[in-house]
């Protein structure tokens, strides 16, 4: 109820958040060319429409409407407006003023605690429900994260084959108990029965390969099909990886339902289903996305988190930790990526929560143990030989083939995806999926390297040869018991080879089918194929390596570190290597990604090979564009993301972004004590945008503050409910007092709680590196450029969006500026505004000409010769 009364009662901060919102999203970056993908009715205001989040600022200049210094900042009401201050889907919210009320809402609890015993064991309970939110989440993502792994096993070997002793045991678990395997096929034995035996009774021959063939392509592209028609009937939001959106709501943005039960439950199903298909995708993606919504849904069960958005966004950051704790069985590379890549605020405590959220999950899937060996992952691997000085050339080479391959992959995916989108193709995403895992398992099957589980090929890749390894990679000329000598180098037998070509196959079909998977209306994880490519390559550029240090083992390179018989070069540690930078290359992640690799395989000697491999494919892929694959999508999408990677180095100022252009329509502006409920409604049905300037009267034209669409459409629906005399005629009043009205006038309305004193401003002369940094660093969504205290116009996010956009089309930076008008310079006020969208409407105000009699008639003299309308036309999109 505390945090309800914050929304409401004079709360003065609802700040300039949404003056409009009736575009569609298409318009947000059209004239860069970007692609939006929303097409529910309730999507074409994704982010014009973004406008309804309240805004709070820290107070320095108000517009010079604001009452005196001793006016509160909150507004007291007898009694708060149900709904006020609320935030409807695809809506930003706005930070300030949720921590505003949580601070409130601290304070109330702290003054009651040494009321009663009740009131302290309340406060207690306040105390602790974010440590109890944290554990639930933990709980829940590691329990899931067992119960994927386990299922996708099982499913995964169902295309082979089936256990007949125990239909619920994978290929490995159902020959455990064996006494009749060998240590050549120990992945044979009676219990378990591929296709062709159960249905032709023949394990051997061309009938049976056709069949098992057969099966194996049924199989995927039953489970593929399953996957895409749940996900396109129950929850569309369980499709794709889930970590571009994440991103986007950590910012603060809102999309009901993303994290709900509905998406929660069917993306746990269809990602299983997903990676049994053999389509190229992984689960750790998803997996943070599921593991967001446990936090969500958990959040719900604590009033201090579901009636706050920026404290549940703080148990968010700490789900994305513990989801990626369970997805690599790396809780601090957990911590790491939430802090490095998802989260947009990230306090000490969220830190310390996200730990525990990551300690509490792998501790749940360690005690499941899905894997079977006792371990968090499946490919934990350790190497006994250590890395020597003259390898980091091979390893910056396949630093520069992950960041290649990372520059490629985002360009050729984004690609497809913008083609999907914009033709008929992308109507038909069940025919799609089919067709890709048709065309997948087809060509998957003759290769044992692509037909395997892609964490499985990993772990082989990964594995340095030794006595217990039966696998075609190990197969050297001088064996010992079948196996290679693993005391010292030797030639590579005919096994090696024939596994190199394979390898060289694999690698171009994971690196073809990766590129038209992600992306598919399935839950699909870009985290393991990556790695693949990025292993296979590794493991292809080690096994060469070792064969050159045998073969020459006198060359300058080899001849201090390589003796002749000595074990010198160790390919799996190749694989790892290339595996993290591939995913370096693709994510551009750095610190988060040497930690989730040290902790994946366990290597702590090889921290050094990792970090230049994951630099040097950063510093490559940079060269070709500084956007990861999930920022490339968040752009692809429209969504509102300011990236705070990216560097403004252009000159411009803020007048030459802000809106409105010359030549625009009128604003549509609210004076505080003139209107009647009649002309406040006419306003407000005769426009669609979502918020109005409050000005002092026509002729003053002084700034007051900036009342919401939604707030004064609520007031005034719950004061005609609740108050006698409110009538058309009624006078609407925002000023702390009722104006002098008539005796029989009827009743006036106050809706002064529902205004914002406080929008944030910048001169016409900021630049706009420093309104861009603001805009990142405070989460705005819009500021009012002014001009000697005279609003010129506004820019909003979606101004910035498009400013960046048009330019990246420009290849030299803006180094000139017009002139600037003759007037003192002015600084910036920092007062922290509202997030919010505006419409594309362009709109125009009547500030300048009827300012001329105030200002005199030169200002517009000047205006006109500096290429400003002398009439203030407000383009509030």
């Amino acid at each position: 109820m505390e945090s309800e009364q914050l929304y409401h009662r004079g709360y003065c901060r609802n700040s300039y958040n949404s003056i409009a919102s009736a575009s569609s999203d298409e318009e947000l970056l059209d004239g860069a060319g970007v692609i939006m993908d929303f097409h529910t009715t309730e999507d074409d205001n994704l982010l014009d429409g973004d406008a309804a989040s309240p805004g709070s600022n820290y107070a320095m200049s108000n517009g010079g409407g604001a009452p005196s210094s001793s006016t509160h900042l909150l507004d007291f009401l007898e009694e708060p407006i149900p709904g006020v201050g609320t935030y409807d889907d695809f809506h930003t919210i706005d930070w300030v003023r949720e921590k505003c009320k949580d601070r409130e809402r601290h304070r109330k609890i702290n003054s009651k605690k040494k009321e009663s015993a009740w009131e302290f064991t309340k406060s207690l309970y306040d105390a602790w429900s974010g440590w109890l939110v944290v554990t639930l989440t933990g709980l829940a993502s590691g329990a899931l994260a067992g119960l994927i792994d386990i299922a996708a096993d099982w499913m995964n070997d169902l295309k082979e084959g089936v256990c007949l002793s125990a239909l619920w045991f994978n290929h490995e678990q159902c020959c455990w108990t064996s006494n009749e395997t060998t240590f050549a096929e120990r992945d044979k034995c009676p219990q378990w029965k591929s296709w062709a035996e159960l249905i032709l009774g023949q394990a051997e021959g061309p009938g049976s390969y056709i069949m098992n063939y057969f099966m194996y392509i049924y199989w995927a592209l039953s489970f593929a099909f399953l996957a895409v028609c749940l996900v396109k009937v129950f929850a569309p939001y369980a499709c794709g990886s889930g970590i571009p959106e994440i991103k986007t709501i950590l910012s603060g943005f809102i999309i009901r339902g993303y994290l709900g039960k509905w998406t929660l439950m069917i993306k746990t199903i269809t990602l299983v289903l997903a990676v049994a298909s053999g389509l190229s995708l992984g689960k750790e993606g998803p997996l943070v996305h599921v593991a967001c919504c446990c936090g969500n849904i958990f959040s719900y069960l604590f009033p201090k988190y579901s009636k706050n958005e920026a404290k549940k966004r703080e148990v968010l950051s700490a789900a994305s930790a513990a989801g990626v704790s369970v997805a690599f069985g790396a809780p601090i590379g957990g911590v790491l990526f939430s802090l490095e890549e998802v989260s947009y605020y990230f306090p000490l405590k969220t830190l310390w929560r996200s730990f525990f959220a990551a300690l509490v999950a792998a501790f749940v899937l360690r005690s499941i143990n899905p894997f079977g060996n006792s371990r968090l992952v499946l490919f934990y691997v350790e190497y006994h030989t250590p890395w020597y000085l003259f390898e980091l050339i091979p390893f910056i080479l396949l630093g520069v083939f992950g960041g290649l391959w990372g520059a490629f992959f985002i360009k050729a995916n984004i690609a497809w995806c913008r083609r999907r989108k914009s033709t008929r193709f992308g109507r038909y995403p069940v025919l799609e999926v089919i067709l890709v895992a048709a065309i997948t398992a087809v060509v998957a099957f003759p290769n044992p390297y692509t037909r395997k589980n892609t964490s499985e090929l990993i772990k082989e890749l990964f594995t340095d040869c030794g006595p217990l390894e039966s696998s075609q990679l190990c197969q050297y000329r001088s064996q010992m018991n079948g196996t290679k000598a693993f005391s010292d180098d030797q030639p590579a037998g005919p096994g090696v080879y024939s596994a190199m070509w394979q390898l060289c196959l694999a690698l171009i079909f994971k690196i073809i089918m990766t590129i038209f998977t992600f992306g598919l209306k399935v839950p699909s994880g870009l985290f393991i194929p990556s790695m693949a490519i990025g292993a296979i390559a590794g493991r292809i550029v080690g096994i060469a390596m070792e064969q050159l240090a045998y073969y020459h083992h006198d060359w300058f390179l080899f001849k201090e570190w390589c003796e002749v018989g000595a074990d010198c070069i160790t390919p799996g540690l190749y694989a790892m290597v290339g595996a993290a930078a591939c995913l370096g290359g693709v994510t551009r992640m750095t610190v988060s990604l040497v930690i989730i690799v040290f902790e994946l395989t366990g290597g702590l000697e090889y921290i050094v090979p990792l970090m230049a491999a994951v630099m040097t494919s950063k510093w490559v892929g940079d060269a070709f564009g500084r956007e990861g694959i999930y920022e490339a999508h968040i752009r692809l999408n429209g969504y509102p993301f300011l990236d705070s990677k990216e560097e403004f180095t252009h000159t411009t100022l803020a007048r030459e972004v802000m809106r409105p252009r010359r030549n625009d329509p009128p604003l549509a502006v609210l004076t505080q004590d003139d209107l009647t409920v009649e002309e406040l409604q006419g306003i407000i049905n005769e426009t669609s945008y979502n918020g109005f300037p409050v000005i002092v009267s026509k002729e003053s034209q002084r700034l007051v503050g900036f009342a919401l669409r939604r707030d004064i459409t609520i007031a005034i629906e719950n004061a005609r409910r609740k108050q006698e005399g409110i009538v058309l005629n009624s006078r609407v009043y925002f000023t702390q007092h009722a104006p002098t009205l008539p005796a029989d006038s009827p009743r006036p309305l106050k809706l002064r709680s529902i205004l914002d004193m406080s929008p944030f401003t910048v001169t016409d002369h900021t630049p706009m590196e420093i309104v861009v940094d603001i805009f990142r660093k405070l989460g705005l969504r819009q500021c009012l450029v002014t001009h000697n205290g005279i609003v010129l116009g506004i820019i909003t996010k979606k101004n910035i969006l498009e400013h960046l956009e048009e330019l990246k089309q420009q290849s030299p930076p803006l180094v000139t500026s017009p002139a600037p008008l003759h007037t003192e310079a002015l600084g910036w006020s920092c007062n922290v505004g509202p997030l919010w969208e505006l419409s594309p409407t362009s709109v125009q105000s009547p500030f300048w000409t009827q300012r001329e009699s105030h200002e005199g008639p030169d200002i517009k003299a000047q205006l006109l010769r500096h290429g400003l309308s002398p009439v203030l036309d407000l383009n509030l999109h």
